[in-house]
C-alpha cells in the first residue's frame, strides 16, 4: 500500500484531471476507501505512473469504470453514491478479474477426491458447528460434480482450513470487522487450495452476523478453480449473500461453471438450481407487489426489485437484506395505508412490516379470519377507494374490511364473479391510482374496478421501463 502522502496527491491530480468527479462527491475518506478497494480486487497501480489528460489514460478512472460494469452499476467513472456503497459491502478477498468465470481445465485439480484439514476453530461457533458448516460447504459442490471431500486430522491434505486476523503471512491480510471475510487459493502444490477465515469476522450458524456455511461454500468454490460471478444471485458473487441459509440451493451459474471443469454428477437426476431474475426477461414471473412508501416492490423467488413508478433504476436485493427473517419465495403481500403496515404472506403465515422493520409474526392466517382449510394465499390487494383488501385463493376471493378488521359477510366469492375477465390463479396484485393490476404468468392485467373490465394487457415488467 501507498504512503499517505503520495495517495492524497494522486487523488488530487485525479480530481484535477476530471472535473467530474468533484470533491463535493468524492470526500477524502471515500477516495482512500476507493483506491484501496481498486488496488486490492482489481489490480489499481498508480504510484510511479504519470496521471493522464484523457479519460482513457487515468488509471483510477479506467479500473472504477471496471468494477462499475462488474458490478452492474451504472458505468460513469465516477465515485457516486451507489459504487461506493457496493464497495463497504462485506465480502470475499478474492480479487474480481478474471478473463473467464474459472481456472483453465488444466489448472483445476486433476483428480476427484480433495483432503482437507481444519487446522483450527473459531472461538464464535462450537467446534462441532464448524465441522458441520465446512462439511454443507463441501457437499455443495460434491452433489453436482464426481468431487468426493475427505477430511484428515494430520499429515498433507489438498486444502488447509484456518482461521486467522489481520497479516497472516500470505501477503493477503485481513482488514479486520465487516471488511473481508475469508479468502481462498486456487488449486495447486502448497497454498494451492488453502482457505482462511478472518477471525475479526463473527461466524455463526444463523442467518446472524455471517453464517459460516455460506462464507465457507463460497470460498471452496475458489479452492475447486472458479473465480468470482457477475451474477448477483451467484454463491460466486464477491459480496456476502443475504440469503437464508436453511433454504439454500446452489445457482445455475454456479452449477454451470463447476461442471465445465470436472463434469457431472453420475447422479440419474441431474440437479438444477435458482437463477437470478433479470427485469426485462419476457418470462420474468412475479410472486408478489406491494407498494411501500411510494415505491413498488416485486417479490421474485428470494429477490426483490425495488422500483419507484415514476421512474428511475429498478434495484435487485435479496428479500434477506432488507428483512432477514422474512421467507423467500413470499405468496402475497400488500400495503395498509390506514395503518402503513406491510403484509407478507406465505403458506398460512403472515408477517407483519413496519417500513423495513419486521414488527410482527409470523402469524397464523387464521387470525385474519380465513378458515382452516385455507392453506394459502395467491395475491393481496387493497383498494384504498373502497377499504377494502382483496385475498385470492385458487378460483375465489375474500373481502376484509381493514376498518372493522374482520372479513365481510357472504365471502369468499368466485373471482369469475366479482372481477368479471379474470382468471383463476392469479399469481400476484397491487392498487395504483384507482386500478388494479393482476399478475399471471408474464402477464400483466390493468383492471378498473368501477366499471368491472379490464383496460389493457401488459407485460409484468412493464413497470420495469422495459
Amino acid at each position: 500500500m501507498h504512503c499517505l502522502p503520495i495517495l492524497l496527491l494522486s487523488w488530487a491530480a485525479l480530481s484535477a484531471a476530471f472535473p467530474a468527479a468533484s470533491q463535493e462527491d468524492l470526500d477524502s475518506k471515500n477516495a482512500n476507501m476507493a483506491q484501496k478497494y481498486l488496488e486490492r480486487f482489481y489490480d489499481l497501480k498508480i504510484a510511479g505512473r504519470p496521471v493522464g489528460r484523457t479519460k482513457n489514460s487515468n488509471p483510477f478512472v479506467k479500473k472504477l469504470e471496471e468494477m462499475q460494469q462488474f458490478f452492474g452499476l451504472e458505468v460513469t467513472g465516477q465515485l457516486d453514491k451507489k459504487t461506493v456503497e457496493m464497495m463497504e459491502k462485506p465480502r470475499c478477498g478474492v480479487h474480481d478479474i478474471g478473463e473467464y468465470s474459472t481456472v483453465p481445465k488444466s489448472s483445476a485439480w486433476q483428480k476427484n477426491d480433495i483432503t482437507y484439514k481444519i487446522v483450527n476453530f473459531t472461538p464464535d461457533m462450537p467446534q462441532a458447528d464448524v465441522e458441520s458448516s465446512i462439511k454443507r460447504a463441501f457437499k455443495v459442490w460434491s452433489d453436482v460434480t464426481p468431487l468426493t471431500f475427505t477430511r484428515v486430522y494430520d499429515g498433507d491434505c489438498d486444502i488447509e482450513i484456518k482461521f486467522v486476523d489481520g497479516d497472516h503471512g500470505d501477503n493477503s491480510p485481513f482488514d479486520g470487522p465487516n471488511g473481508i471475510l475469508a479468502h481462498a487459493f486456487q488449486p495447486g502444490p502448497r497454498i494451492g487450495g488453502d482457505t482462511h477465515f478472518d477471525e475479526a469476522e463473527t461466524f455463526t450458524k444463523t442467518s446472524q452476523q455471517y453464517n459460516l456455511f455460506l462464507v465457507a461454500a463460497h470460498e471452496f468454490g475458489h479452492a475447486l478453480g472458479l473465480h468470482h460471478s457477475t451474477d448477483q444471485g451467484a454463491l460466486m458473487y464477491p459480496n456476502y449473500p443475504n440469503t437464508d441459509p436453511n433454504n439454500f440451493h446452489l445457482p445455475q451459474d454456479d452449477i454451470d461453471a463447476i461442471q465445465s471443469l470436472y463434469g457431472k454428477t453420475s447422479n440419474p437426476i441431474q440437479p438444477t438450481g435458482p437463477t437470478t431474475p433479470t427485469k426485462c426477461d419476457p418470462n420474468l414471473v412475479i410472486d408478489a407487489v406491494t407498494t411501500l412508501r411510494g415505491e413498488l416492490f416485486f417479490f421474485i423467488n428470494r429477490f426483490i426489485l425495488r422500483k419507484h413508478p415514476r421512474g428511475g433504476e429498478s434495484d435487485l436485493f435479496f428479500i434477506q437484506s432488507l428483512w432477514p427473517t422474512l421467507p423467500s419465495d413470499v405468496d402475497a403481500a400488500y400495503e395498509n395505508p390506514i395503518s402503513e403496515d406491510i403484509l407478507v404472506f406465505k403458506g398460512d403465515k403472515y408477517w407483519t412490516l413496519d417500513g423495513f422493520e419486521v414488527s410482527q409474526g409470523p402469524k397464523s392466517i387464521t387470525k385474519l379470519g380465513f378458515p382452516k382449510n385455507v392453506k394459502k394465499i395467491d395475491a393481496a390487494v387493497h383498494a384504498e377507494h373502497l377499504g377494502k383488501t382483496f385475498f385470492f385463493v385458487k378460483n375465489k376471493y375474500y373481502s376484509y374490511d381493514e376498518d372493522r378488521q374482520a372479513m365481510d359477510e357472504g365471502f369468499p366469492k368466485f373471482i369469475a364473479k366479482g372481477f368479471p375477465g379474470m382468471r383463476p390463479g392469479i399469481n400476484a396484485a397491487f392498487y395504483y391510482r384507482g386500478l388494479l393490476y393482476f399478475f399471471q404468468d408474464s402477464v400483466q392485467y390493468e383492471y378498473n374496478i368501477d366499471s368491472k373490465r379490464i383496460q389493457q394487457v401488459l407485460r409484468s415488467n412493464s413497470w420495469m421501463g422495459c
